[in-house]
């Protein structure tokens, strides 16, 4: 390796470097390895408020290459300086040590307890809601990240919470819920991640959602009409009419419905993923066509002491399975939505009946959302050109 002595003046010239194209860093050699300094935003768990004098530790060996390499980097750190993007987590060593098997899943454990009894109240209906999100959502990523550790056991526990996440498929939904388990972990354990877990993410709602290739509306129909069981028929029924997840149809008020009502409201009941929301219907003549109002579900097993919201949507997905129906009753859902943009109900409303977010009703539903902007200025646009006085020539 080169000597201090002989990197002196290059460092020296790549200083003069840095300060002409005033970037605000200074680069110097401690011992065999090469760091940045200037003025820099406080390192997570300072009491300072203020940027500050810091070092930035490269981890860059002290040499020629190393020289280049370390100019690049403090012409990226500058870039995000300024773009007030810059994090100190990409440069300080990880928290955390290696845990043994047992004691990482008596963590788990403890998370476990941590997140039921965040469940307000004794009421068994939220409990057995938060006990599925629980086994559907959570269980299975702990247990990757458990079996991951055993795996490669030099690895700190942040450390293999990232590598678990880039186990799942970019872009997806697994992505998602898994970013979303291992933070809601990491945060019970005050752990400090390499990476914000969010920024992994992708763009799973958005792209998927409009590669879906959603039924029609006379598919619809159709299929409604090829379900033998009246029962099943109903829930078929319910769920295009109203756009329900598949358990949410057993969840249901339906009174003003089978009274009459002619707007035909039903009401999503608490026990729900989401809790209570009331929902109108898209297309309301499907109420008439599908004879919801007379409409019976079938005799499963709803007892939340003895089931889960995601067994009995399971037996919703079975049933579609077995009337060999070409999509899946989420595709009913999807469809409602799309239905409700392209006709114009406003997104506050539409999200709000489907008991989600607008921020997620946005994002999931931006193609036919941004189409439907797009169609009424253009409309807009062409019937003020139709009104607007010729000019004769």
């Amino acid at each position: 390796m080169a000597s201090s002595q002989s990197l002196d003046p290059q460092i020296d010239r790549l200083n003069q470097r840095l300060k002409a194209a005033r970037l605000g860093l200074r680069l110097e050699q401690r011992g065999d390895k090469l760091a940045l300094r200037g003025t820099l935003p406080p390192r997570p768990g300072s009491d300072r408020l203020r940027p500050h004098q810091q070092r930035i530790p490269l981890g860059i060996p002290a040499t020629k290459t190393g020289l280049k390499q370390a100019e690049q980097e403090a012409k990226v750190i500058a870039a995000r300086l300024i773009e007030k993007t810059f994090d100190w987590h990409a440069y300080l060593p990880l928290s955390g040590k290696v845990m043994a098997s047992a004691e990482l899943a008596d963590k788990v454990l403890a998370f476990q307890t941590h997140y039921l009894a965040e469940v307000q109240g004794d009421d068994p209906k939220a409990l057995a809601s938060a006990t599925t999100t629980w086994s559907k959502a959570y269980v299975p990523y702990l247990n990757k990240l458990q079996a991951l550790c055993t795996q490669r056991p030099n690895l700190s526990l942040p450390e293999a919470i990232l590598a678990t996440v880039k186990t799942t498929r970019a872009n997806s939904r697994s992505r998602q819920v898994c970013c979303t388990a291992l933070d809601g972990f990491a945060q019970f354990l005050n752990l400090t991640l390499p990476q914000d877990l969010k920024s992994l993410w992708g763009n799973y709602g958005n792209h998927q959602t409009q590669l879906r290739n959603l039924p029609t509306d006379a598919q619809i129909v159709e299929w409604f009409e090829r379900i033998p069981n009246p029962s099943w028929r109903f829930v078929y029924g319910v769920m295009a009419t109203y756009g329900l997840r598949n358990h949410e149809v057993f969840f249901c008020d339906y009174g003003s419905l089978s009274q009459g009502d002619l707007e035909a409201p039903i009401e999503v009941l608490e026990t729900t993923k989401t809790g209570a929301h009331d929902v109108w219907p898209f297309l309301p003549e499907w109420v008439d066509l599908f004879k919801l109002r007379q409409g019976q579900l079938p005799p499963i097993q709803t007892d939340l002491t003895q089931t889960t919201l995601q067994r009995i949507g399971q037996q919703v997905t079975v049933q579609f399975r077995r009337y060999e129906v070409p999509f899946s009753p989420y595709d009913l859902r999807h469809a409602w939505a799309v239905r409700t943009i392209l006709m114009g109900l406003p997104d506050t409303v539409s999200a709000r009946m489907m008991g989600h977010s607008v921020t997620i009703h946005n994002r999931t539903y931006h193609r036919w959302i941004t189409r439907r902007d797009q169609q009424r200025a253009v409309r807009t646009a062409l019937q003020g050109h139709a009104n607007a006085p010729r000019v004769m020539q």
